[in-house]
């Protein structure tokens, strides 16, 4: 079952097998990327409902769409959580320019950030459960917004997921990991991403690590994407929250 609703103020598609009438016992929220469009995710999270029953018996998918679009610079139909120089963008790409993000701060990651945290506030009024059973993630520019907002809650997440990101605004990051206490992270990244250097995502991990998170890295040889280990590793983790529910 789908459905599209708004939550925090964000357009959002809920998928789940669950009966309406049945709270889910999992609630799982993934960012899409820049320049997708909010449906984005949507067909891996019936894929990972269809990975494992309890899956199925136990979780709730929403798929926050990102509240910016990108219209007016030709990207009909794709959206942004914040808005990038699409000329750096798009030479990085075709020239293997080394985008080096760590101090960064980006321009509209504060708002993206508050609507974000409105809707995990409304899932938890709604459903009744705390933060220790909601999943947080999201790919590339999503999994930037989702690991801003995990390091901000004044409790973690069940799991943090995070596809191809990258080290942003590294000293408040490093200060808010500090802080965090125990927090457990899936994270892949393709060796060679043109996008987003897979040495950023080592420096991402490092500091993950360096802040005592329990941290799965996945690295593959390949590039922007969310590959089929990565998708697997993250259902296993959800059979086993659900199972422990």
């Amino acid at each position: 079952m789908q459905k599209v609703e708004t939550l925090g103020g964000l357009t959002c598609r809920t998928v789940q097998q669950l009966d309406e009438t049945v709270s889910p016992k999992l609630v799982v929220i993934l960012c899409h990327g820049f320049g997708a469009p909010g449906t984005d995710l949507v067909g891996l999270g019936r894929e990972l409902l269809d990975s494992h029953a309890s899956i199925a018996d136990a979780v709730q998918f929403i798929f926050p769409e990102a509240p910016l679009s990108l219209d007016s610079v030709g990207m009909f139909g794709a959206r942004a959580w914040w808005h990038l120089d699409m000329e750096l963008l798009q030479a990085a790409a075709q020239g293997g320019t080394f985008r080096d993000l760590r101090n960064d701060r980006p321009e509209g990651l504060p708002e993206a950030r508050e609507k974000l945290i409105a809707l995990i506030d409304e899932v938890r009024e709604r459903t009744g459960l705390p933060m220790s059973r909601i999943v947080l993630g999201g790919f590339s520019q999503g999994s930037m917004l989702a690991t801003d907002v995990a390091l901000r809650l004044k409790e973690p997440p069940a799991h943090l997921c995070v596809w191809s990101g990258t080290l942003l605004n590294e000293e408040v990051w490093r200060e808010l990991a500090a802080k965090r206490g125990p927090l457990n992270i899936l994270q892949s990244h393709g060796r060679h991403d043109p996008i987003l250097p897979f040495e950023a995502a080592i420096w991402l991990r490092e500091m993950f690590d360096e802040s005592g998170f329990e941290v799965d890295f996945i690295e593959f040889p390949g590039i922007h994407t969310i590959p089929h280990p990565a998708s697997v590793s993250f259902a296993q983790i959800l059979d086993r929250l659900s199972r422990t529910a």
